[in-house]
């Protein structure tokens, strides 16, 4: 616990006490000070050494002193989780860590030191700030990050959503068909091809049909058109094998070479080029939602399990 000091000032005959610090909350066995409350407030307006792990909203804290209040009795909090599961930092792994922060900041150790006094903060509260984030690092791994995993499903799911429409998926096809020219006249065209169509319905052979019957200019055996990707080929053809399975047979489609039926040989979600563009940034923002409910979802229970006295 902390010690709560008083000076006492006498004003002639009359003794008047002055409090120079009050005790503004109670949390478990640790206590928040008035003086802890403005040191804080000071470091958000100067943004210098804040635990970035469990702060969300800087703005809001520096304009409501309520919420600051209630940010430093969730860090009270999570110290008290910390020391529950026993996850103290040794000296070694914090000297670690501060030689680690040199070192991505392209300086020395000594010039950290000497930037740190710059600041008005000896190097063991600087110690104790980088152990007391490294504890907290440690818990919320433990805690809230082990527990959270973004699938690719979920990731292409929310692109989906994001992008409904023909063209949400990619697909890969592997086609043949039987082409009926309508050199002949389109109403005869479409008899021959409707006949044709019957004809396969009642289980007649694709490729001896194509072979008999198909008057692409470019055949080959079985009627193969080839792979094409979405958007790679009429999209008339698209559309009429979009949600034909494999194996399957279209109804006759109309292009301006005439009509056709088309057997699904092959059909693949393929990687939409903007999908994959965006993959990883659709990860990132799934799970900082994630990481977000799953975090609150913990405090809560352990508010709920702490003692927690303010005074107004």
């Amino acid at each position: 616990m902390k010690k709560i000091f008083f000076v006492f000032l006498l004003v002639g005959s009359v003794a008047a006490a002055e409090v120079i610090e009050k005790i503004v909350a109670v949390v478990n066995d640790e206590i928040i000070t008035l003086s802890d409350i403005n040191k804080y407030r000071s470091q958000l307006k100067k943004g210098k050494f804040l635990d970035e792990t469990v702060l969300a909203n800087k703005d809001k804290l520096l304009k409501d002193e309520d919420a600051l209040i209630k940010h430093l009795i969730d860090e009270k909090i999570i110290d008290s989780a910390v020391k529950q599961m026993g996850l103290a930092m040794t000296v070694e792994k914090v000297e670690q860590e501060i030689e680690s922060i040199a070192r991505r900041n392209k300086i020395s150790t000594g010039d950290l030191r000497s930037e740190i006094k710059k600041e008005g903060v000896s190097f063991s509260e600087y110690q104790n700030f980088v152990k007391q984030r490294l504890e907290r690092q440690a818990l919320i791994e433990r805690a809230v990050t082990s527990k959270i995993k973004i699938t690719d499903e979920e990731v292409q799911a929310y692109y989906l959503t994001k992008h409904k429409g023909p063209n949400a998926e990619s697909y890969e096809y592997t086609l043949a068909h039987i082409l009926i020219s309508d050199k002949s006249g389109p109403d005869a065209a479409k008899k021959k091809t409707d006949d044709l169509e019957k004809r396969l319905r009642n289980g007649e052979g694709f490729e001896s049909l194509a072979a008999q019957f198909s008057e692409d200019p470019n055949f080959t055996a079985g009627g193969f058109l080839g792979t094409f990707k979405s958007g790679e080929f009429l999209s008339e053809l698209e559309a009429g094998v979009k949600n034909i399975p494999i194996g399957g047979l279209s109804a006759p489609v109309k292009t301006k070479l005439g009509y056709h039926i088309l057997k699904v040989l092959n059909k693949k979600i393929i990687s939409d080029p903007k999908f994959e563009a965006q993959k990883e940034n659709i990860r990132n923002l799934l799970y900082k939602d994630a990481f977000s409910n799953q975090f609150n979802f913990w405090l809560e229970q352990e508010r709920a399990s702490a003692f927690v006295k303010i005074n107004k």
